[in-house]
């Protein structure tokens, strides 16, 4: 379907002094696209909205005109606009499939795609943006769900075809004189399970499709991060000073570690069935502690938390450098979460006590703990502590099931220890470099 362009004629001025709008000679057909349209100058104050876009956030078009536009942005998307997405305007005159998160009136947030054109009308200087609703996330939902259904009932179908192959096999000792029928229902029940099984491999190549499909909807906003944080570095948006040089390399670092988590979801079935590669080398831990935290830090400091390091700079781990900065990011960010205002976190390396050939990376904090009888369970994919505290943390519960998956695969293991009320301690224990 195609948004049909506002066309010049129809603009009539309706607000304030330098304010134009197109509301009166609104073209019926454009009020009635399936997406949404707004136009808004320079200074950021919307002149014209479409019935579709003022439907989806829950404004009258009377609500909507002369406001900012950052006012019915997220906070996120507002300052994305700020440094990213109208600073690129302003260079190429253009914006394509920009994901951005609208507010609406009441509050709900509404995920659009965002095609944008920046150009000079009656000398004011007009941005003319559609908005496509996203709305797949459902589907794909809806998608691995079915494929989950499908895979059960295929099992529970296999199970009764093996319990009919026994009872035939039982019936051909008993009846020999019976043995060519016997012999051809073995061969249909043969067909059977290969229909079963075909059945179910179709549902695994579903559940791949959707985590496929689910990584390509996040790589394309974090690649779009990645690409205006090169434009900033080059000074595209102008000279960039020491201290935002460093700002920007953790964003870098950051971005780049949220594909690496992309990338692990997709490779959770192959960590399960241990085909995923490890590139084992003398790891210093000091580096890989001192390379993690600054991606943690802004939250550390957001919650008043205090924090020691005590890792010697000596100390070595045989270990994957980018797996074993995942664990570690992965377990100060559940320290964090778990922590209280004013708690406190500590980062401590030894060697083993029980052995010189192994060495343990240990991340203690003071938070609210975890039940005894749920520790062991904190390792099991999509499982979360079920606690009043836990029922505010968002997440999908697979950090710490690919955590230790990770750790195993590198020779070692991750622990936990836990005194509810108190706080817990996270060890990864892995070979000494």
């Amino acid at each position: 379907m195609v948004c049909r362009a506002l066309p010049k004629s129809a603009e009539v001025a309706v607000v304030g002094e330098r304010m134009t709008s197109d509301v009166a000679g609104l073209d019926p057909l454009l009020d009635e696209a399936p997406c949404g349209f707004v136009s808004f100058l320079d200074d950021g104050h919307v002149r014209v909205a479409n019935r579709t876009l003022l439907d989806m956030l829950g404004y009258s078009r009377e609500e909507l005109l002369d406001k900012h536009i950052e006012s019915v942005l997220a906070v996120g998307s507002r300052i994305f606009y700020q440094t990213h997405f109208f600073p690129l305007l302003r260079l190429h005159g253009r914006a394509n499939e920009i994901f951005l998160l609208l507010r609406g009136k009441s509050g709900e947030d509404v995920a659009v795609l965002a095609n944008a054109i920046r150009r000079e009308r009656r000398g004011e200087w007009v941005t003319d943006a559609v908005l496509m609703r996203v709305i797949e996330r459902r589907k794909f939902e809806d998608a691995l769900l079915e494929a989950r259904r499908v895979a059960e009932e295929a099992t529970a179908a296999a199970n009764v075809q093996r319990g009919e192959t026994e009872n035939a096999n039982a019936l051909l000792e008993r009846q020999a004189t019976e043995l060519a029928d016997t012999h051809w229902k073995l061969v249909i029940q043969a067909l059977e399970l290969d229909k079963q099984r075909t059945i179910a491999e179709d549902a695994n190549r579903a559940k791949s499709e959707f985590l496929a499909m689910m990584s390509h909807e996040l790589r394309t906003p974090l690649n779009a991060i990645g690409g205006y944080v090169q434009l900033m570095e080059m000074g595209v948006h102008g000279p960039v000073t020491a201290a935002q040089t460093e700002a920007l390399g953790r964003v870098t670092r950051s971005q780049q570690h949220l594909l690496r988590l992309i990338n692990d979801l997709l490779n959770l079935a192959r960590i399960e069935a241990g085909r995923v590669d490890y590139d084992l080398q003398s790891i210093s831990l000091n580096d890989i502690v001192l390379a993690t935290l600054p991606m943690i830090e802004p939250q550390i400091a957001a919650k008043g938390l205090r924090y020691d390091v005590e890792v010697p700079l000596t100390l070595k781990a045989a270990a994957d450098r980018e797996k074993l900065e995942q664990i570690l990011l992965n377990l100060l960010s559940n320290a964090t979460k778990f922590t209280e205002n004013g708690g406190s976190l500590r980062i401590e390396a030894t060697v083993a006590p029980e052995s010189e050939d192994f060495v343990e990376l240990k991340v203690a904090d003071t938070g609210v703990g975890i039940p005894a009888d749920r520790l062991e369970h904190v390792f099991e994919p999509f499982v979360q502590v079920e606690s009043s505290h836990a029922s505010r943390v968002e997440g999908t519960g697979l950090g710490l099931s690919i955590s230790r998956d990770m750790a195993c695969g590198m020779g070692g293991d991750l622990t936990a220890e836990s005194t509810l009320g108190v706080g817990s301690t996270f060890t990864i224990r892995l070979r000494r470099g």
